[in-house]
């Protein structure tokens, strides 16, 4: 539970008089630096399979600093944990051995002070690997008390907001953001051994674009010109394999002024990657392999778990959007839809009826598919689909064939002009990623951002503007291409089992915080 703030203002009282009685002894209360013989993880590396025996005959000199976790004090010697780079070592100081002035210095130490020990390295009674120290320097004051317990429902939105104090007390958060690390190192390894191109594009857009989306405005000054905070950067990199660039990828923050939940944050990482002469089942190929490498190098192995399931990397379910329907279609709405049933567009509003009906008799928090007026047959199809198969979808499914409705910048089938090629991939019930073959004539692509203008009239602030400056790119030629945005926050949840994508960003948006009373 975190301190009440009366009693944390006398605690802050207590320090800073504390504070004041250090620098009465001559340290300097905010030292510019101190010099260092090692890291803390890296003693423990070095020397935590030495003997006693080693360890007395070799007296290893060093001078580690770090965050003091714990004090155990025995008279006129005492025991201290210094935390630092994640992991923790042992000291003892001891009167005789640091001196009076040393001495009062540790007297006057508090739980979450930064100090160096400077000493030689041996091991205790109990076998603990520990610095013997010769001199202690003082590095800064924690002002504020540690927390004693971090949990609860209060805590949780306090350990998003001061993440810097969640992670000095929680080792499981610092290791979810070091396997974050890892993952993206993974993801640029592997396509950088593809041949792929990393490079930057925009993040101040005059038109947002890239995909379907509700964007953040703001203003230059100089320019007096709205902009759009990315929403992607799709339209950018495909403008760069029209200029020959044949396969480039972006590491990307996007924007979206849309809602919050355990999956969704205003601000969110991407990959989007881009790939010249290939098409949608390159690109399933493609993920495949990226996903099995990401989970080796940052796992060690292709099963983990996530929310209480097992998930394995080592088989990838295919379906189209129409056979996920038919396939997951719950057993007690009937009728059961066949595939045939779905070959008519408007066809697809009857199932719709069929599931709302079952939704409303059923309860039991299946809701039903909103039908406003107007929607398009595509629209609904994908609304029914995320109604019906999505929380099925395990296991790793890529969803294939999309209505043409929603999916503006992808190629259609050549077999069905309603259906485009484009797929997304789930795992654990959450969409992972998103791929096209890209459309790349200029005409058709006008006629499709001329249909999401119809939609931006009434009132769709998602729909996709027209870029006429893209249409004019298109117009010298873009090769056939596959594209692909994966969803980085929630690949970074998969791999370290957790269950909101506020746990795998370091500082998430959240509300302002409340004055206190």
């Amino acid at each position: 539970m975190t301190v009440p703030e009366n009693e944390g203002q006398d605690l802050a009282q207590q320090r800073k008089k504390k504070l004041r009685a250090i620098a009465d002894l001559g340290f300097e209360t905010y030292p510019r630096k101190v010099e260092l013989t090692h890291a803390i993880p890296q003693v423990l590396a070095d020397y935590s399979r030495k003997t006693t025996e080693e360890l007395a005959a070799q007296k290893v000199a060093v001078r580690v600093a770090g965050r003091v976790m714990s004090l155990r004090p025995h008279g006129k010697a005492a025991f201290a944990h210094l935390a630092g780079g994640g992991e923790r070592l042992q000291i003892y100081v001891r009167l005789d051995a640091v001196g009076e002035r040393d001495w009062e210095l540790f007297k006057l130490l508090d739980l979450g002070d930064l100090i160096a020990a400077e000493g030689y390295l041996f091991r205790t009674r109990t076998g603990e690997l520990t610095v013997h120290a010769d001199h202690l320097h003082f590095l800064s004051k924690a002002l504020l008390p540690l927390p004693e317990k971090w949990h609860g429902l209060t805590d949780v939105e306090a350990r998003y907001r001061q993440r810097y104090v969640d992670l000095m007390v929680n080792a499981g958060v610092r290791e979810v953001f070091e396997k974050r690390s890892k993952l993206i190192t993974a993801l640029r390894e592997f396509l950088n051994g593809e041949g792929f191109l990393e490079v930057e594009t925009p993040m101040m857009q005059p038109l947002a674009g890239g995909a379907m989306a509700r964007p953040f405005v703001t203003h230059h000054n100089t320019l007096d010109m709205d902009l759009y905070l990315r929403i992607a950067p799709e339209l950018y990199l495909k403008r760069l394999l029209v200029g020959g660039f044949d396969r480039v990828y972006e590491i990307n923050r996007n924007f979206r002024n849309e809602g919050i939940s355990t999956q969704h944050n205003p601000e969110f990482t991407m990959l989007e990657f881009y790939q010249a002469y290939a098409d949608y089942n390159d690109m399933v190929a493609l993920t495949e392999r990226l996903l099995c490498h990401v989970a080796q190098a940052v796992l060690g192995k292709l099963e983990f778990e996530f929310a209480a399931q097992q998930i394995s990397l080592a088989k990838f379910e295919r379906y189209t959007m129409k056979e996920a329907l038919v396939h997951f279609w719950p057993d007690a709405a009937t009728p059961r839809p066949a595939l045939e049933d779905l070959r008519e567009p408007r066809a697809i509003f009857q199932w719709v009826e069929a599931h709302n009906a079952w939704a409303a008799k059923s309860g039991a928090g299946h809701e039903a598919v909103p039908l406003p007026a107007g929607t398009a047959p595509g629209v609904a199809l994908q609304a029914l689909f995320e109604a019906v198969a999505e929380s099925h979808l395990v296991q790793p499914t890529f969803i294939l064939d999309f209505p043409l409705e929603v999916s503006p910048l992808s190629k259609q089938k050549p077999d069905d002009p309603n259906f485009v090629e484009r797929f997304e991939l789930y795992i654990a019930g959450m969409e992972i990623a998103n791929a096209f073959s890209e459309l790349n004539d200029p005409a058709e692509q006008r006629d499709r951002f001329e249909y999401q203008q119809l939609l931006r009239e009434r009132g769709d602030l998602t729909a996709h503007a027209i870029d006429e400056d893209y249409i004019r790119a298109l117009s010298y030629g873009m090769p056939p291409a596959g594209g692909e945005g994966i969803g980085i926050d929630r690949l970074v949840m998969l791999l370290t089992n957790s269950r909101s994508i506020r746990d795998v960003i370091l500082f998430p948006l959240l509300r302002p915080e409340k004055p206190a009373e």
